[in-house]
């Protein structure tokens, strides 16, 4: 098995471009739009619209898409190393229209929708026009679906919704929500319910508040959608939810790589820059452990993550790497938590103020541990995968057991033992 993580030149020079790009047209916004998702603000549009014109023209708008839907079709690597240099900035992934959960929801539409839901909502959703909202979690939980109850009931052409959802993304500014709801009570678990597309100007959508800026709050009345709005069939809400997991976690792994890799850039020059004990900080020992610790962390995860964005492009199976995807998704908030935190510490007391980036940092590590599905939940994931590798020892002394393999060892060398005088060793 080889891989290489090495862009072709062209794509190297892509590289350079993004790089710089993001540092100085894009970081800079992120001082003045708190809020990138909110297309209906007018200071947002005259900052990030020119911007966004300037990557379609380069050929580099929207580019976790294939051909069929107007994207290069880059592999999940390229990819990778692309979202890498877009982390640093939280308007970036927008400026490049490749931002969550709108990137997950056009594949769901390019996949599942009807030829009219695609002209009215993905083709907006992919010029950058508008952006939309991925409504699964309620109040009362999220990674089981054995307590998510909000309901869809048919009646005659026509689904009504019931209920309520929690932390829905981009909710405040979306055009349309793609919601789970529950169609089929008796069914098995993963097949109780069903993905419908719902118009954001549906009668009886309540926002009852935003939660955090970003995600809302929403509750559903009566909400009464075509028949024909559900995505994918009846009870196939979970292989629906897939379509747009696995990648899209790969991108946000790169983009915490790349998030991750700008604390510790100032943790270094923060340490190279202040004296105390008549000394550097970066002279002190606990200091030094905190830097080399941090490198291995992120040189560590960025290539896991890079391996598993090549075992994606080699296998083409997102089943087959559901392992190592569980193990990014485990991994990526404890190292940016780790990171953020060493960094916030050697800056001191302007470390945990509004000053400085790093308790936001902090704060999002927690929302990664959260958002698509918790950290516990993937560490079984991986566990089972991992399991599933191996077999039970019968024997009450298995077969690693050290004193069966001396036996073993010198059966299969008793003839060169025996002429060196080695004798068997006695067990009692």
């Amino acid at each position: 098995m080889t891989f290489s993580f090495e862009p072709d030149p062209e794509f190297a020079n892509e590289l350079e471009w993004i790089d710089e790009f993001v540092r100085e047209e894009v970081e800079p916004i992120d001082l003045f739009v708190a809020d990138p998702w909110n297309v209906h603000d007018e200071l947002r549009n005259a900052l990030i619209v020119p911007l966004q014109e300037q990557v379609k023209e380069r050929k580099l708008w929207a580019c976790h898409l294939g051909p069929e839907l107007g994207g290069p079709g880059f592999g999940q690597v390229k990819l990778g190393l692309m979202n890498e240099r877009l982390g640093r900035s939280l308007a970036a992934p927008i400026v490049f229209g490749c931002q969550a959960p709108d990137s997950g929801n056009s594949e769901i539409l390019a996949h599942f929708g009807t030829d009219e839901q695609k002209e009215r909502y993905l083709e907006p959703l992919l010029a950058g026009r508008i952006v939309s909202c991925f409504a699964m979690t309620e109040p009362q939980g999220g990674s089981d679906p054995e307590v998510l109850t909000t309901s869809a009931a048919l009646d005659g052409d026509s689904w009504v919704i019931n209920g309520e959802k929690w932390f829905a993304s981009s909710a405040h500014a979306a055009s349309f929500f793609i919601v789970m709801a529950l169609t089929d009570p008796d069914g098995p678990a993963y097949k109780r319910h069903s993905m419908f597309v719902v118009p954001a100007e549906t009668p009886g959508i309540e926002h009852v508040r935003n939660v955090d800026g970003h995600h809302g709050y929403l509750r559903f009345h009566d909400v009464r959608v075509p028949a024909d709005h559900v995505l994918g069939g009846r009870g196939e809400a979970f292989v629906v939810a897939q379509t747009r997991l696995g990648g899209g976690r790969i991108h946000h792994a790169m983009r915490t790589v790349g998030l991750v890799r700008h604390n510790f850039d100032l943790m270094c020059r923060r340490a190279l820059s202040r004296t105390t004990g008549g000394e550097q900080l970066a002279r002190k020992q606990l200091v030094q452990a905190a830097i080399a610790d941090s490198w291995c962390e992120i040189e560590s995860f960025r290539l896991l993550v890079l391996q598993t964005a090549w075992k994606i492009d080699k296998y083409q199976d997102y089943k087959r790497v559901r392992g190592d995807i569980s193990a990014v998704k485990t991994l990526m908030p404890r190292v940016l938590n780790n990171v953020a935190s060493r960094a916030l510490q050697i800056h001191g007391s302007i470390g945990v103020s509004e000053e400085m980036p790093f308790m936001t940092a902090v704060r999002d590590s927690y929302v990664m541990a959260l958002a698509d599905g918790p950290t516990e939940v993937h560490q079984v994931n991986l566990a089972k995968a991992i399991l599933r590798g191996y077999t039970a020892d019968t024997d009450v002394f298995p077969d690693y057991h050290l004193i069966r393999r001396r036996e073993q060892a010198e059966a299969k060398f008793a003839d060169v033992l025996a002429r060196h005088g080695v004798s068997a060793q006695t067990n009692s």
